[in-house]
């Protein structure tokens, strides 16, 4: 087995005072009494920082490299810097090292505050965006036992002293969340701590690592080595083709007819104080959107005023915001030369409604669902929250439902093809892609199971897309009888297709030959090598 490689990278000092900034490099003592050098053991060795190999590339001279041999056949290679302050002269290379690394582990001396502090206010904030960036798995250690650590420390100037010197608990706990590491707390470099305790955790990393590259390996798999055959690869169907629609113009075209189409109004409204004409609207689209106004309009009796459900109350008693004209409904000559005709007058009783009668229409042509715009609309004019509360709930009171929403009812494929074919015929274009969607929803929600069982044929769907201009429809079940061409080319009506047709089904055809060949020429070969072993068995 070849030997496996785990790259370390230490920085900062387990020891009170470390390497001042007058020392250009560390001795060997310096790290045979260390962390990582106390876990290596008797088989750490130094190496020649000097030393150039294919695997490396040349150190900073603040780094000091040594390794050993772990699980046997693993390769453990240390760089080790017990001082930062070494690091600052040449920062470049200090990011080349710790690009390198599989592991960092970060050391200080939990009786060395100053040094800590160091750590954590000048060369954390550099090293934070490097780890991050690289995902190297972090170890933040601190060594040694603190100063009155049993219960709570003692208030003489001497322990006081000595305590306020010790980096607390809670200071490390905090530096490991900025750096994500995770962190240690080793009381004294003994056999236990460094093995067990440090061990344990450094072993869990490098296991971690060592699996990681294991995955980044070409894969050896047992059957590559028996020539097995690979399988062939599938292909993801094509696309189907977006089937577009026009916007509607519904609430454009009945905001037209609420602005410009007086001629074609039949009901008049007036204010109940003044008995002033306040607007023209259409008895079809109040009834067809308002149960309050299909009673007050075309009820049984006319006469009768319905009662809202509001508590707005009137001088009068009755609790009502319309009513029809009190003299009748006979026809009168309209304003503005228009034709006489039936005309239903109705009198506004409320007088906030014959305020914002304009903006309460519009809402209504709009199809009654825009209940944002209609209160914004209100409070820009009425300019009193309270008013457009209590006009919001009178409107609501005789629209009869808190939103109005159109719903579509999900119809069959040959209920859609019906209504297509009328949309043609009349020239409706935004009805017919309508059914188009329909069809293309309904066939592509369907199971393969269902679509080789069900009793409409599909290329007959195709011709009569094509026979009413259905230009979208044809294309997309083009495409749908290609994706799923082993289902329909087993079909009767398969034959119907035109030469053409049938060239671009076949050339747009999931799966493709090329694949159906390479899939034989494959289970051809699995059959090969298994007859040859069991022939040798």
């Amino acid at each position: 087995m070849s030997l496996r490689s785990v790259h370390i990278v230490a920085l900062g000092s387990e020891c009170p005072g470390g390497v001042g900034p007058g020392d250009e490099t560390a001795g060997p003592g310096q790290f045979q009494g260390g962390l990582l050098w106390s876990y290596l053991g008797h088989g750490a060795r130094e190496l020649d920082p000097n030393s150039v190999t294919p695997s490396r590339l040349p150190l900073n001279p603040a780094f000091m490299e040594y390794q050993s041999r772990v699980f046997g056949d693993v390769r453990v290679m240390v760089r080790d810097c017990p001082s930062w302050d070494l690091l600052d002269s040449d920062w470049a290379s200090v990011r080349s090292v710790v690009e390198q690394a599989d592991i960092v582990v970060i050391k200080y001396s939990v009786n060395d505050k100053l040094a800590f502090q160091q750590v954590r206010n000048v060369y954390a904030p550099r090293l934070r965006p490097l780890l991050r960036h690289w995902g190297v798995p972090v170890i933040l250690v601190a060594v040694g036992a603190r100063l009155n650590d049993e219960g709570p420390p003692c208030t003489c100037p001497l322990c006081a002293s000595d305590w306020s010197s010790c980096v607390p608990h809670s200071e490390g706990l905090q530096l490991s969340r900025d750096l994500g590491a995770t962190y240690l707390e080793l009381p004294s470099l003994n056999n236990f701590f460094v093995g067990r305790y440090f061990g344990s955790v450094l072993e869990y990393f490098m296991i971690q690592c060592l699996k990681q590259k294991a995955k980044e390996r070409p894969d050896k798999r047992r059957g590559h080595r028996f020539n097995e055959p690979r399988p062939p690869h599938l292909d993801q169907p094509a696309r189907l083709p977006p089937v577009r629609v026009e916007e509607s113009t519904f609430s454009q075209d009945l905001q037209w007819l609420l602005e410009r189409g007086v001629q074609f109004a039949d009901v008049a409204f007036y204010a109940g104080d003044s008995g002033k004409e306040l607007g023209w609207a259409h008895a079809s689209v109040l009834c067809a959107i308002s149960p309050y106004f299909r009673q007050l309009l075309v009820g049984r009796q006319a006469w009768e005023r319905p009662v809202s459900r509001c508590t707005c109350r009137d001088r009068d008693g009755p609790h009502s915001l319309l009513s029809t004209w009190d003299g009748g409904i006979d026809d009168l000559p309209r304003a503005d030369g228009h034709p006489p005709g039936h005309l239903s007058r109705l009198v506004v009783k409320d007088p906030l409604l014959c305020l914002c009668l304009w903006e309460t229409l519009m809402f209504l042509y709009r199809g009654a669902w825009e209940w944002e715009y209609l209160e914004e609309a209100i409070a820009e004019k009425l300019k009193n929250p309270l008013a457009v509360a209590q006009l919001m709930d009178r409107i609501r009171s005789f629209v009869g439902r808190e939103k109005c929403c159109v719903s579509v009812c999900s119809a069959s494929v040959l209920q859609a093809m019906a209504v297509l074919v009328c949309a043609e015929m009349y020239q409706v274009k935004r009805l017919q892609h309508l059914c188009e969607v329909c069809v293309c929803a309904y066939l592509q929600s369907m199971p393969s199971r269902e679509l080789a069982s069900m009793g409409i044929s599909v290329i007959r769907l195709l011709k009569k897309a094509k026979c009413h201009n259905a230009d979208q429809l044809y294309v997309w079940l083009l495409h749908f009888i290609a994706n799923n061409y082993l289902i329909f080319s087993h079909k009767p009506d398969f034959l119907e297709l035109s030469d053409e047709e049938r060239e671009q089904v076949e050339r747009l055809r999931w799966p493709s030959r090329g694949y159906l060949q390479e899939l034989s020429e494959y289970q051809q070969r699995r059959r090969q090598i298994r007859k040859s072993r069991c022939s040798i068995m």
